[in-house]
């Protein structure tokens, strides 16, 4: 497996493989989410297609950012104010991505889960995602998570296209 690898990079060390008859990289850890895409889906694409390639996405909810809890800044007890993290702070406090936050809110509402549930389920419904590394910090944040399975289901072509519209406004 590899982890943040280009396409390129994972093409070409899928073909040294080939030559040596040796096992190419079958699976990539990328960062994966609503606000972090382009790799994912376009980059990857053919990968998927041409070597199978799995993932097992890490950052679905984009350190935080979909769980709506940056919406009035960052709380002093987020992993966002920790000593350390300043660099983290740019991307917590990104205007777009708030403005998208507040507008996928009354979607999750609507369908009556948290939009940290959402934002997973929506990760899930990629059928290019093999898995998803949660990164919980605490048991109740687990228990809230594992419940996006039972969001997935409700996320139909209708919901998806509006989360899309949301998502890729000038799309």
């Amino acid at each position: 497996g590899t982890s943040e690898w280009s396409g390129v990079e994972i093409m070409e060390a899928h073909r040294v493989a080939e030559k040596y008859r040796l096992i190419g990289p079958s699976m990539e850890q990328p960062q994966y989410n609503m606000l972090h895409r382009t790799r994912f889906e376009k980059e990857y694409a053919l990968l998927y297609r041409d070597i199978g390639l799995g993932t097992t996405i890490f950052s679905p909810l984009a350190s935080g950012m979909l769980t709506g809890k940056y919406r009035q800044g960052i709380p002093s007890d987020s992993r966002g104010a920790l000593k350390g993290y300043e660099w983290l702070q740019k991307s917590l406090t990104d205007q777009r991505n708030l403005a998208i936050v507040e507008q996928l809110i009354p979607v999750a509402s609507e369908l009556g889960c948290t939009l940290a549930q959402m934002a997973l389920a929506w990760c899930l419904k990629n059928p290019n995602v093999s898995s998803v590394i949660t990164g919980a910090s605490r048991a109740a944040q687990v228990h809230e998570n594992m419940k996006a399975l039972d969001v997935v289901p409700l996320l139909t072509s209708e919901v998806m296209a509006r989360i899309e519209t949301i998502l890729t406004p000038n799309a």
